[in-house]
């Protein structure tokens, strides 16, 4: 995960291994992937059958270890900005785990 400096100050979605999806701006990573975000936002995205809106959780600074990591990607803002994620629906990713 060397490319990960090419991320640091920007804002990054992080994918969990327990389905968990973090958005927050990069601030430091490690050598294990440990990723220090700021600004951190979980989105609570609910099943179609789900009578409740999806929701945005404000985490602050937060840590992720760097054997919960599944994907790191960089946002697209313009793209972000559009969506309202209140009205996002899906289906559980379920989990993934390292053999």
């Amino acid at each position: 995960m060397s490319n990960l400096g090419n991320y640091i100050e920007k804002k990054v979605v992080v994918l969990t291994l327990d389905s968990r999806m973090l958005v927050g701006k990069l601030e430091s990573f490690d050598q294990l992937t440990n990723l220090v975000l700021s600004n951190t936002l979980e989105r609570v995205i609910r099943t179609p059958d789900d009578p409740e809106d999806s929701e945005t959780v404000p985490l602050g600074l937060y840590i992720v270890r760097g054997d919960n990591v599944c994907l790191v990607g960089l946002v697209d803002e313009s793209i972000e900005n559009e969506i309202d994620w209140s009205k996002v629906r899906g289906a559980t990713i379920g989990t993934t785990k390292h053999s």
